[in-house]
């Protein structure tokens, strides 16, 4: 088995622990804001410290170059907004329903990928991702949609934050990827943590300033809670690791939809946690989702 498929699974799953973390942080009457900033205020320190343990046993920290300076600004504002929207999105629908919708970041981390870095892709794998995409269609029709038309059920606010969400974790991906293969040496993980330790400083000092200016008290409030927060640091640290050196080791489009896997955890997550209760429409279309990740592993091979 090739390395990037256990280490994207693993990343998946940490994810998933993230998002409902950050979902309960939502229920406690943080803002939008501040669950989000929770996710990279703790993950900061976290992968500095990693790098630097990582130096004292010995690894060489590779040197950014000019292109680095670039992808880790435009990433990190991207992945701040496409969490925005994932936490705003839980208010619209349900946990399950919520993180499916973002999966249409598949097919658009394939297109923004072939588009920025020249990744290819083979047609076995555009026909997996584009079952998944049929899933994700299936999901955005709210399940009470009677008396709506058509336009209403498919493009609605919940469709429109998932969407939205898919297309900028995208753009976020493909960044994250030109980051890592940016730097002048090292292998994966090296190469990997250094470009989180960059992307989650830059991200706590962004979300920092934007709250003490829109949000204030804001910041106070996400620390008094930091047993909670601190758990989102941890997870999105963890989960953030594992993309990283996949993106480094694999095609991103690939990456994102053997992440699709997440579906999976999401959904036992909002059975036995969240006690929410899906449709069978919404069943089959996590089902296709499913498929799509069977036939790109055969795609792959």
């Amino acid at each position: 088995m090739q390395l990037w498929i256990p280490i994207t699974i693993f990343a998946a799953f940490a994810q998933n622990l993230r998002f409902m973390l950050q979902k309960h942080l939502k229920a406690t009457k943080l803002t939008t804001g501040g669950a989000t900033f929770a996710r990279f205020v703790f993950a900061a320190p976290l992968a500095v410290l990693t790098v630097f343990a990582l130096s004292q046993f010995g690894w060489d920290i590779p040197k950014p170059t000019n292109m680095t300076w670039v992808y880790v600004p435009i990433g990190g504002l991207a992945q701040i907004t496409a969490t925005m929207l994932v936490v705003a999105l839980f208010a619209e629908r349900n946990f399950a329903v919520g993180i499916t919708l973002k999966k249409t970041e598949t097919m658009l981390t394939a297109l923004s990928g072939m588009v920025v870095l020249g990744d290819k892709i083979t047609f076995g794998a555009f026909v997996a991702i584009l079952v998944g995409l049929i899933g994700v269609i299936l999901l955005s029709d709210p399940p009470k949609g009677e008396g709506l038309t058509w336009k209403q059920r498919i493009f609605n606010k919940a469709s429109g934050y998932g969407v939205g969400a898919g297309a900028i974790f995208a753009v976020s991906a493909v960044c994250y990827r030109g980051a890592s293969l940016s730097l002048s040496d090292g292998d994966f993980i090296i190469r990997a943590m250094l470009t989180l330790a960059f992307v989650t400083v830059f991200q706590s000092i962004a979300m920092a300033l934007w709250l003490r200016w829109r949000e204030p008290g804001e910041i106070t409030r996400v620390l008094k809670v930091w047993r909670v927060t601190a758990l989102v640091g941890l997870s999105g640290v963890l989960g953030s690791a594992g993309w990283f050196m996949a993106f480094t080791l694999q095609n991103a489009a690939y990456v994102k939809a053997l992440g699709q896997i997440e579906l999976i955890f999401t959904f036992m997550a909002s059975y036995l946690f969240f006690k929410e209760r899906s449709t069978k429409r919404e069943l089959f279309g996590a089902a296709l989702i499913v498929f799509s990740i069977l036939l790109l592993v055969l795609a792959v091979y």
